[in-house]
Order: structure tokens, then C-alpha cells, then sequence
């Protein structure tokens, strides 16, 4: 069969760095972190006691109270962000046909801070037996950021979220690809919502090591590919995508920002939380994705990398780079838009991937900020052009984002200029 072809009509976002779309792209050209102290929670006692928080967020502004208080805050920010997202495509109004409209939205771990509350809230009152809320389990899972997204517009097309880690946006991104190019929807509302920046949250990557303890300095603690960094910063964040059947998009006039082209996936079948030393997972998965868009790898001109500022982690991906496009890798644009954002776990590869979109859109590929002279990794090949501390205006044709995830799960997504 023929397949159809993929594109971006809408993009809304709500992350530590932006309260829409405009701010959080603005921000990441201008290369502003958005790392700060925790304000969450009491973070005194931890190891580390930053994260990048989404600002001044109040759900009261955005749904009424009643209302919110059925939302885990990692669901908020989802449909916040579908908002904007829907809003943005047209596609909210009386001639969308709503059974061929899905919603594929994924969050990595969901509503770790309702499970928090109630479990919190048992131990503390269990002399008085278990009382629970009632919305405990469809605040906490991580599916239903995707059911309150489709309820509130009414698109009765494929409903469901995705689960695999810092890969699980990139995931759902991929399957509303697919869902469409089959010719099984017209358009999917996609992305992926995370807020763990929690207690446990914090304290389970803590207790891992996982986390950069920069603490005299959050807004330089996220630094990829330099030899000083020492883990990730916790980002949280919605993010989403309206993905839309090209002849479906040109019969209602909708504006096209980029077309979706490819996309891949693999498994690492190596360890829990560390990658593959040798890149192993994602040569597969960067080979796969180019494939299925049926590119040679010198018709890339931008990697947004997973890039979490990891030991282990920002290595591998280099070496896996340079295998899968040899010379080529000399001639890309290599950034780590984590440098700022944090890292959004489940959200990563929403945001991602929409930092692909308007790098193809409009020309210039947001930088890796954090970088000191002096700061060289000797595992690295500073030949390549990782766009570091300030964004870089080039042409862009087409752009690969890549995520990996604990378990061994690798995902990526290839964007394209759009050309009818």
C-alpha cells in the first residue's frame, strides 16, 4: 500500500523555560537555562537541591478548581499544552470529522506526586483505616493524560499512551506517525507530559547517582559533553504536536510547519539505566530511522541529541554518531537542548522533537550552553560541531532528534523541510 504522508500542523508547549511555544523556542535560541532552586517541595536535606521547574504554574488559571483537582500536575501541563497545540492547527471545529482524530500522549513515570499524596496521607492517618481519594488511580496512571485530551475535545480516533522511559514521547510521536501514514486516522494529537520532580523523584535519581549536585550553581550544572559534568537535571514539562495527514491538512488550509519523515526504534539488551559503551542501541535505532525515511545519513544537517550530561551516557552517543554517518557526522550540527530544559524524562522527546520542527522551520539549531574553555573530555571528538553556547543560524533541511531510555530503549524521530 501507499503510505500517506505526515505533518507537523500544531505545536504547543509549557516548559521550564517557556509558558507556550514562543518563550520556550526564544529561550532555547537565546540559550537561558532554566535551572533554579527546588520550590516544589522542601528540598533542604537532599543532595541535590535543584531542578528545572516550569515557572509560576497555576492550575487555577487554566481549569477550574474542581476540575484540577482530578489532574495530577504531570496531566495539567498535558492538556495545557494539547491546547495550545489544538488550538494552534485549527482542528477544534465543526467540520473535523472527531472519530478520525486521536490522541497519543505519553509520560514515563505519570502521577508520581498523587501516589506521593495518598500513600503520604495513608501512613500518617492509618489508625483511622484506608481512605483514599477517589480520583488516586486515574490521576496517577500515566494513560490518562491522552483520556483527558480526547474527552475535552471529543476526538474519538486511536487513544492510548506510551511508556518506555526518556523515550516515551519519541515513542508516541512514532506511532501517531504510523497510525496516520496507514491511513488509520486523519491527525493525532501527540507529545508527553512529566512532573516528578517530587520527593521520590528526586531521592530515587539521587539514591541512583544519577543527578548533578551543582548545587552553588543550577544553571550551569547541566553540561553536555564537557569532561565537569556530573549527571542530569531533572526538567518537567508538556509538550505537544498536532500530526496531521498531509491531503487532510491542504483541504482545510492548515499552516505546515515540517513534515515527519521516519522514525526508528531499538533496544540496547544491555543494562537497566546505562547505555551501551560502544552506542550499540542507537546505531541501531539512528540506521532504522533513516531507513524507514529512506535518507542517506549526509542528508541530515541536525542531531538534537539525548544529551542528559551523564558520564556513561554522552560518549556513547558520540561514538554511535560517528558510525552511523562516518565523515558526514564533520558536517552536523550536534546540540543538547537538555542544556537548558533539563531533562524531562517522559517529555523529552515532545520537546524535542519540536525543537527539531522550528530548527527546520526557521534555520538555526539552538546551541549546547555550559561549555567552559578548558572544559575538553578527552572520550570526545571536538571536531564535531556540538553548537556549543550560542545558537547557530545554518540551513536546515532536516533534523533527527534521538532519546534513549532506562531499560534499554532507544527511539528517534526524523523531521523535514515540508515541500509539496
Amino acid at each position: 500500500m501507499e503510505l500517506k504522508r505526515v505533518v507537523v500542523t500544531g505545536l504547543g508547549a509549557i516548559t521550564p523555560v517557556g509558558k507556550n511555544v514562543s518563550e520556550t523556542w526564544n529561550s532555547l535560541i537565546n540559550g537561558v537555562s532554566g535551572a533554579g532552586p527546588i520550590t516544589l517541595f522542601d528540598a533542604s536535606k537532599f543532595k541535590t537541591r535543584f531542578a528545572c521547574e516550569v515557572k509560576d504554574f497555576d492550575p487555577n488559571e487554566h481549569f477550574d478548581r474542581k476540575e484540577a483537582r482530578k489532574l495530577d500536575r504531570y496531566a495539567q501541563l498535558a492538556v495545557v499544552a494539547a491546547k495550545e497545540a489544538v488550538e494552534d492547527s485549527g482542528l477544534d471545529n465543526k467540520k473535523t470529522n472527531r472519530d478520525r482524530v486521536g490522541v497519543v500522549f505519553a509520560s514515563g513515570i505519570g502521577g508520581i506526586g498523587t501516589f506521593e499524596q495518598e500513600v503520604g496521607y495513608y501512613f500518617q492517618n492509618e489508625e483511622n483505616g484506608p481512605r483514599f481519594n477517589p480520583f488516586f488511580i486515574p490521576k496517577m496512571i500515566s494513560d490518562i493524560a491522552a483520556g483527558h485530551i480526547s474527552i475535552l475535545y471529543g476526538f474519538r480516533g486511536p487513544n492510548f499512551g506510551t511508556v518506555s522511559a526518556c523515550a516515551s514521547s519519541t515513542n508516541a510521536a512514532m506511532s501517531a506517525f504510523d497510525l496516520i501514514r496507514l491511513g488509520k486516522a486523519d491527525a493525532i494529537v501527540t507529545g508527553g507530559a512529566e512532573a516528578a520532580i517530587t520527593i521520590s523523584g528526586i531521592g530515587g535519581f539521587n539514591a541512583m547517582n544519577a543527578l548533578s549536585v551543582r548545587n552553588d550553581s543550577p544553571e550551569t550544572a547541566s553540561r553536555p559533553f564537557s569532561a565537569s559534568r556530573d549527571g542530569f537535571v531533572m526538567g518537567e514539562g508538556g509538550v505537544s504536536l498536532v500530526f496531521e495527514e498531509l491531503g487532510h491538512a491542504l483541504a482545510r488550509g492548515a499552516k505546515i510547519y515540517a513534515e515527519i519523515v521516519g522514525g526508528g526504534a531499538s533496544g540496547d539488551a544491555y543494562h537497566l539505566t546505562a547505555s551501551h559503551p560502544d552506542g550499540l542501541g542507537a546505531i541501531l535505532v539512528m540506521k532504522s530511522a533513516l531507513k524507514d525515511a529512506l535518507m542517506q545519513p549526509s542528508e541530515i544537517d541536525y542531531i538534537n541529541v539525548h544529551g542528559t550530561s551523564t558520564p556513561v551516557g554522552d560518549p556513547s552517543e558520540v561514538k554511535a554518531i560517528k558510525e552511523v554517518f562516518g565523515k558526514d557526522a564533520y558536517n552536523l550540527n550536534i546540540s543538547s537542548t537538555k542544556s537548558m530544559t533539563g531533562h524531562m524524562l517522559g517529555a523529552a522527546g515532545a520537546v524535542e522533537t519540536l525543537a527539531c520542527v522550528l530548527a527546520v522551520q526557521n534555520d538555526i539549531v539552538p546551541p549546547t550552553i555550559n561549555h567552559e574553555p578548558g572544559d575538553d573530555d578527552p572520550e570526545l571528538d571536538y571536531k564535531l560541531n556540538f553548537t556549543f553556547n550560542e545558537a547557530q543560524q545554518r540551513p536546515v533541511n532536516a533534523a533527527l532528534s534521538n532519546t534513549f531510555g532506562f531499560g534499554g530503549h532507544n527511539a528517534c524521530v526524523i523531521v523535514k523541510k515540508f515541500n509539496n
